[in-house]
């Protein structure tokens, strides 16, 4: 897995790509839905609620941002979570 934040001038865009599995084209759409697991053949403790992702979306939503994935069966997939810029925080001493 790889992570990268690309600095822009109006937001940040966070970058996560790993070499997974991949995500099937048609379940892409559904991935952010609450309680939605991609692969329903793990059981529940095994696999978890089907919760993180609405999660991120919900929270990246909130401080105005957006989230969206590219994925490739067999190749992987790519998370692209971008937030506006604001004002830097004052340095702490």
């Amino acid at each position: 897995m790889r992570m990268t934040i690309n600095p822009r001038k109006r937001e940040a865009e966070i970058v996560v790509a790993d070499t997974g599995v991949g995500i099937p084209a048609e379940e892409i759409e559904r991935i952010f839905e609450r309680f939605y697991r991609l692969n329903r053949s793990r059981s529940r403790d095994r696999g978890g609620a089907g919760l993180g992702l609405a999660i991120v979306e919900h929270v990246d939503q909130l401080h105005g941002g957006t989230v969206r994935v590219v994925s490739r069966l067999g190749e992987g997939s790519r998370w692209f979570l971008s937030l506006p810029a604001g004002p830097c925080a004052p340095a702490s001493p």
